[in-house]
Protein backbone atom coordinates (compact mmCIF):
# COMPACT_ATOMS: atom_id res chain seq x y z
CA UNK A 1 0.00 0.00 0.00
CA UNK A 2 1.53 3.15 -1.14
CA UNK A 3 1.43 6.49 0.61
CA UNK A 4 -1.45 7.82 -1.50
CA UNK A 5 -3.70 4.95 -0.47
CA UNK A 6 -2.85 5.45 3.18
CA UNK A 7 -3.87 9.08 2.98
CA UNK A 8 -7.24 8.12 1.50
CA UNK A 9 -7.95 5.61 4.30
CA UNK A 10 -6.93 7.95 7.17
CA UNK A 11 -10.05 9.50 8.89
CA UNK A 12 -10.46 13.22 8.79
CA UNK A 13 -10.88 14.76 12.29
CA UNK A 14 -12.29 18.33 12.59
CA UNK A 15 -11.68 20.13 15.90
CA UNK A 16 -14.00 23.03 16.80
CA UNK A 17 -12.57 25.38 19.40
CA UNK A 18 -14.86 27.79 21.28
CA UNK A 19 -13.28 31.11 22.12
CA UNK A 20 -14.82 33.00 25.09
CA UNK A 21 -14.24 36.70 24.77
CA UNK A 22 -14.75 38.74 27.94
CA UNK A 23 -15.06 42.49 28.05
CA UNK A 24 -13.04 42.70 31.26
CA UNK A 25 -12.79 46.06 32.93
CA UNK A 26 -13.32 47.76 29.59
CA UNK A 27 -16.95 46.62 29.38
CA UNK A 28 -20.00 48.71 30.45
CA UNK A 29 -22.34 46.12 31.94
CA UNK A 30 -20.99 46.44 35.48
CA UNK A 31 -21.35 50.19 35.35
CA UNK A 32 -25.05 49.89 34.63
CA UNK A 33 -25.49 47.47 37.50
CA UNK A 34 -23.54 49.73 39.87
CA UNK A 35 -25.56 52.76 38.84
CA UNK A 36 -28.77 50.85 39.55
CA UNK A 37 -27.42 49.89 42.95
CA UNK A 38 -26.44 53.47 43.87
CA UNK A 39 -29.81 54.78 42.71
CA UNK A 40 -31.60 52.20 44.83
CA UNK A 41 -29.49 53.11 47.87
CA UNK A 42 -30.14 56.81 47.37
CA UNK A 43 -33.87 56.15 47.15
CA UNK A 44 -33.67 54.06 50.32
CA UNK A 45 -31.88 56.75 52.32
CA UNK A 46 -34.26 59.39 50.99
CA UNK A 47 -37.17 57.27 52.17
CA UNK A 48 -35.59 56.83 55.61
CA UNK A 49 -34.99 60.60 55.87
CA UNK A 50 -38.58 61.35 54.92
CA UNK A 51 -39.89 58.93 57.54
CA UNK A 52 -37.80 60.62 60.21
CA UNK A 53 -38.33 64.24 59.15
CA UNK A 54 -42.09 64.27 58.61
CA UNK A 55 -45.15 63.82 60.76
CA UNK A 56 -47.81 61.20 60.27
CA UNK A 57 -50.11 63.75 58.64
CA UNK A 58 -47.37 64.88 56.26
CA UNK A 59 -46.68 61.29 55.22
CA UNK A 60 -50.40 60.82 54.66
CA UNK A 61 -50.40 63.88 52.42
CA UNK A 62 -47.49 62.52 50.38
CA UNK A 63 -49.18 59.14 50.13
CA UNK A 64 -52.42 60.72 48.96
CA UNK A 65 -50.56 62.53 46.20
CA UNK A 66 -49.32 59.26 44.64
CA UNK A 67 -52.35 57.15 45.53
CA UNK A 68 -55.22 59.56 46.20
CA UNK A 69 -57.73 58.41 48.78
CA UNK A 70 -59.67 61.69 48.60
CA UNK A 71 -60.60 63.85 45.60
CA UNK A 72 -57.81 66.22 44.64
CA UNK A 73 -58.17 69.57 42.97
CA UNK A 74 -56.51 70.11 39.63
CA UNK A 75 -53.87 72.34 41.19
CA UNK A 76 -52.96 69.89 43.95
CA UNK A 77 -49.31 68.99 44.02
CA UNK A 78 -48.22 72.05 42.08
CA UNK A 79 -46.56 75.15 43.38
CA UNK A 80 -44.04 77.87 42.87
CA UNK A 81 -41.11 76.11 44.54
CA UNK A 82 -38.39 74.07 42.90
CA UNK A 83 -39.57 71.50 40.31
CA UNK A 84 -43.04 73.09 40.46
CA UNK A 85 -43.70 71.55 43.83
CA UNK A 86 -43.88 72.58 47.46
CA UNK A 87 -41.63 71.86 50.36
CA UNK A 88 -43.13 69.44 52.85
CA UNK A 89 -42.29 71.98 55.54
CA UNK A 90 -44.16 74.84 53.86
CA UNK A 91 -47.15 74.58 56.14
CA UNK A 92 -48.91 77.70 54.97
CA UNK A 93 -48.43 76.87 51.28
CA UNK A 94 -49.46 73.23 51.51
CA UNK A 95 -52.54 74.07 53.47
CA UNK A 96 -53.72 76.09 50.48
CA UNK A 97 -52.53 73.97 47.59
CA UNK A 98 -53.31 70.35 48.24
CA UNK A 99 -54.04 67.64 50.69
CA UNK A 100 -52.24 69.53 53.40
CA UNK A 101 -49.26 68.57 55.50
CA UNK A 102 -50.07 70.36 58.67
CA UNK A 103 -49.24 68.93 62.06
CA UNK A 104 -52.93 69.10 62.91
CA UNK A 105 -55.46 68.52 60.18
CA UNK A 106 -58.30 71.01 60.36
CA UNK A 107 -61.81 69.58 60.35
CA UNK A 108 -65.03 71.52 59.96
CA UNK A 109 -65.96 73.14 63.23
CA UNK A 110 -68.99 71.80 65.01
CA UNK A 111 -71.93 73.99 64.10
CA UNK A 112 -73.42 73.54 67.56
CA UNK A 113 -72.88 76.86 69.36
CA UNK A 114 -70.77 76.78 72.48
CA UNK A 115 -72.87 78.79 74.88
CA UNK A 116 -69.99 79.06 77.32
CA UNK A 117 -67.77 80.71 74.72
CA UNK A 118 -70.60 82.99 73.60
CA UNK A 119 -71.21 84.06 77.18
CA UNK A 120 -67.54 84.79 77.82
CA UNK A 121 -67.25 86.76 74.58
CA UNK A 122 -70.36 88.79 75.33
CA UNK A 123 -69.14 89.40 78.86
CA UNK A 124 -65.80 90.70 77.67
CA UNK A 125 -67.45 92.89 75.08
CA UNK A 126 -69.52 94.39 77.88
CA UNK A 127 -66.40 94.87 80.00
CA UNK A 128 -64.60 96.58 77.14
CA UNK A 129 -67.59 98.84 76.55
CA UNK A 130 -67.69 99.72 80.26
CA UNK A 131 -64.01 100.66 80.19
CA UNK A 132 -64.49 102.76 77.06
CA UNK A 133 -67.43 104.53 78.67
CA UNK A 134 -65.32 105.30 81.71
CA UNK A 135 -62.69 106.96 79.56
CA UNK A 136 -65.16 108.89 77.44
CA UNK A 137 -66.82 110.43 80.50
CA UNK A 138 -63.70 112.35 81.43
CA UNK A 139 -61.10 113.57 78.95
CA UNK A 140 -58.43 113.57 81.63
CA UNK A 141 -59.14 109.90 82.36
CA UNK A 142 -59.22 108.89 78.67
CA UNK A 143 -55.66 110.13 78.23
CA UNK A 144 -54.51 107.78 80.98
CA UNK A 145 -56.64 104.71 80.28
CA UNK A 146 -56.37 102.30 77.38
CA UNK A 147 -58.35 99.09 76.88
CA UNK A 148 -57.28 96.20 74.65
CA UNK A 149 -57.78 92.47 74.28
CA UNK A 150 -55.00 89.92 74.76
CA UNK A 151 -54.86 86.10 74.81
CA UNK A 152 -55.07 86.31 78.60
CA UNK A 153 -58.14 88.52 78.69
CA UNK A 154 -59.14 92.18 78.86
CA UNK A 155 -56.23 94.52 79.59
CA UNK A 156 -56.83 97.93 81.18
CA UNK A 157 -53.69 100.06 80.95
CA UNK A 158 -53.27 102.96 83.37
CA UNK A 159 -50.73 105.13 81.57
CA UNK A 160 -48.41 107.78 82.97
CA UNK A 161 -47.59 111.18 81.45
CA UNK A 162 -44.96 113.80 82.13
CA UNK A 163 -47.50 116.49 82.97
CA UNK A 164 -49.76 114.32 85.12
CA UNK A 165 -47.87 111.32 86.54
CA UNK A 166 -49.36 108.31 88.29
CA UNK A 167 -46.54 108.02 90.83
CA UNK A 168 -43.82 110.16 92.30
CA UNK A 169 -40.59 109.97 90.29
CA UNK A 170 -38.62 106.88 91.28
CA UNK A 171 -41.12 105.95 93.98
CA UNK A 172 -44.28 103.90 94.44
CA UNK A 173 -46.20 106.70 96.16
CA UNK A 174 -49.44 107.19 94.15
CA UNK A 175 -50.60 110.53 92.86
CA UNK A 176 -54.15 111.81 93.16
CA UNK A 177 -54.72 110.74 89.55
CA UNK A 178 -53.63 107.18 90.29
CA UNK A 179 -55.95 107.00 93.28
CA UNK A 180 -58.80 108.30 91.14
CA UNK A 181 -58.13 105.84 88.30
CA UNK A 182 -57.96 102.78 90.57
CA UNK A 183 -61.12 103.91 92.33
CA UNK A 184 -62.98 104.13 89.02
CA UNK A 185 -61.72 100.71 87.89
CA UNK A 186 -62.58 99.09 91.23
CA UNK A 187 -66.11 100.50 91.25
CA UNK A 188 -66.74 99.54 87.61
CA UNK A 189 -65.48 95.96 87.86
CA UNK A 190 -66.07 95.03 91.49
CA UNK A 191 -68.99 92.76 90.52
CA UNK A 192 -66.95 90.86 87.93
CA UNK A 193 -66.02 87.41 89.21
CA UNK A 194 -63.03 86.88 86.91
CA UNK A 195 -59.58 86.67 88.42
CA UNK A 196 -57.20 89.50 87.66
CA UNK A 197 -53.49 90.12 87.69
CA UNK A 198 -51.61 93.39 88.03
CA UNK A 199 -48.33 94.12 86.25
CA UNK A 200 -46.16 97.19 86.76
CA UNK A 201 -43.97 98.72 84.04
CA UNK A 202 -41.34 101.48 84.12
CA UNK A 203 -39.39 103.44 81.54
CA UNK A 204 -35.70 102.82 80.84
CA UNK A 205 -34.45 105.57 83.16
CA UNK A 206 -31.91 104.01 85.51
CA UNK A 207 -31.49 104.85 89.19
CA UNK A 208 -28.52 107.03 90.00
CA UNK A 209 -27.85 105.34 93.29
CA UNK A 210 -25.66 102.25 93.30
CA UNK A 211 -27.92 100.41 95.73
CA UNK A 212 -29.93 97.25 95.13
CA UNK A 213 -33.15 99.06 94.31
CA UNK A 214 -33.84 99.11 90.55
CA UNK A 215 -36.68 99.33 88.05
CA UNK A 216 -37.52 95.72 88.86
CA UNK A 217 -38.29 96.56 92.47
CA UNK A 218 -39.96 99.85 91.49
CA UNK A 219 -42.33 98.22 88.97
CA UNK A 220 -43.22 95.49 91.49
CA UNK A 221 -43.82 98.02 94.27
CA UNK A 222 -46.06 100.14 92.01
CA UNK A 223 -48.07 97.06 90.99
CA UNK A 224 -48.47 96.15 94.65
CA UNK A 225 -49.59 99.69 95.44
CA UNK A 226 -52.22 99.40 92.71
CA UNK A 227 -53.38 96.16 94.34
CA UNK A 228 -53.80 97.88 97.71
CA UNK A 229 -55.68 100.78 96.13
CA UNK A 230 -58.08 98.44 94.31
CA UNK A 231 -58.81 96.49 97.48
CA UNK A 232 -59.27 99.69 99.46
CA UNK A 233 -61.87 100.81 96.93
CA UNK A 234 -63.90 97.63 97.21
CA UNK A 235 -62.29 95.12 94.84
CA UNK A 236 -62.22 91.53 96.14
CA UNK A 237 -58.72 90.60 97.27
CA UNK A 238 -59.28 86.89 96.58
CA UNK A 239 -59.67 87.60 92.85
CA UNK A 240 -56.17 89.08 92.55
CA UNK A 241 -54.06 86.05 91.64
CA UNK A 242 -50.80 87.70 90.53
CA UNK A 243 -48.89 90.91 91.19
CA UNK A 244 -45.60 91.40 89.35
CA UNK A 245 -43.22 93.93 87.86
CA UNK A 246 -41.49 93.77 84.47
CA UNK A 247 -39.32 96.88 84.80
CA UNK A 248 -38.64 98.32 81.32
CA UNK A 249 -38.72 95.01 79.44
CA UNK A 250 -42.04 95.57 77.62
CA UNK A 251 -42.22 98.95 75.92
CA UNK A 252 -45.36 100.26 74.24
CA UNK A 253 -43.34 103.09 72.69
CA UNK A 254 -40.00 102.56 70.93
CA UNK A 255 -38.40 105.36 72.93
CA UNK A 256 -37.54 103.65 76.19
CA UNK A 257 -37.66 106.97 78.06
CA UNK A 258 -41.21 107.81 76.92
CA UNK A 259 -43.76 108.40 79.67
CA UNK A 260 -46.21 105.96 78.06
CA UNK A 261 -43.94 103.09 79.09
CA UNK A 262 -44.63 103.91 82.74
CA UNK A 263 -47.91 102.15 83.30
CA UNK A 264 -49.93 99.68 85.35
CA UNK A 265 -51.63 96.81 83.52
CA UNK A 266 -54.79 95.43 85.13
CA UNK A 267 -55.68 92.21 83.31
CA UNK A 268 -59.13 90.69 83.74
CA UNK A 269 -58.34 87.05 82.99
CA UNK A 270 -60.38 84.68 80.86
CA UNK A 271 -62.33 82.14 82.83
CA UNK A 272 -60.84 78.67 82.71
CA UNK A 273 -63.28 76.02 81.47
CA UNK A 274 -64.63 73.90 84.27
CA UNK A 275 -63.96 70.20 84.30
Amino acid sequence: MNAQQEDCQRPIIIRKKKIYKADGHHGGAWKVAYADFVTAMMAFFLLMWLLNATTEEQRKGISDYFNPSIPLAAVSGGGADALSGDSIFSEDTLAKNGTGAENERKFPKDTTPDHGEETDQAEFENLAQMADDLGSENRNISEHMQVKMSPEGLVIELIDSDGDPLFSIGKSEPSALMIELTSIVAQAFKDVDNNIKIVGHTDARAFRSSGHYSNWELSSDRANMARRLLIKKGFKAIQIVEVSGKADREHVVADGMAAQNRRISIIILNKKPSG
